[in-house]
């Protein structure tokens, strides 16, 4: 049965890598690339049901934090039943995107922002090194450069953020979205060759 699933997983990889190179794979390709999406769309789906099952129960059995487990379960399935009869496309599904998810994302990246920029003073506290004085500085200057102060801008500070986020943070970011691809690279091939196996034995 291992082999079996070795020789499946491999022959799909090598197919779809086939594809890329080959004209006459292109097709062979596409279908098997659809039949990967409707799988991860039923496991999402799966992941969706296991959710709220998990979660019901934890409001069933009134365990601790289950009032938010309930807010979760009721927000979950009323955007859901709205999503399907109004369509992604409505004014009202907009409106809960732009009032509701956008302003709770922008909130959870200001907390953690401040939750970086304390976690770097108390780094401080306890261990004062060159890289721990950049690091906040560097914070300093870029939460003062993006800020919307009542005064208006600091010129100087404002160029320094801008060129942080735009030169030093996008080749950092650039930098690591390159080891994430040689990585996926190493383990794909890994699969290929039937070294890794994550879909069933070792």
């Amino acid at each position: 049965m291992r082999i079996f699933t070795a020789l499946i997983a491999i022959t799909a990889g090598i197919l779809v890598l086939f594809g890329y190179f080959i004209p006459a794979f292109s097709g062979l390709q596409i279908l098997l690339l659809n039949w990967a999406i409707i799988l991860a769309g039923a496991a999402a789906i799966v992941g969706v049901f296991n959710l709220i099952l998990v979660h019901s129960d934890k409001v069933r059995r009134s365990e601790k934090g289950s009032v938010y487990s309930a807010l979760l379960v009721i927000s979950l399935v009323a955007t859901l039943i709205f999503g399907i009869i109004l369509r992604p496309g409505h004014t009202i599904m907009k409106m809960v995107v732009s009032g509701i998810i956008v302003p709770s994302e922008a909130a959870l990246m200001g907390l953690l922002t401040i939750s970086l920029l304390y976690a770097a003073i108390r780094l401080l506290r306890r261990r004062v090194d060159l890289m721990s004085i950049i690091f906040l500085v560097t914070a300093a200057f870029v939460i003062l450069g993006t800020a919307s102060l009542p005064f208006g801008a600091i010129p100087l500070v404002s160029d320094f953020s801008r060129w942080v986020t735009e030169v030093l943070a996008l080749g950092g970011a650039r930098g690591i979205l390159i080891g994430v691809s040689l990585g996926i690279l190493t383990t794909g091939l890994r699969v290929l060759f039937g070294t890794d196996r994550p879909y069933g034995g070792n």
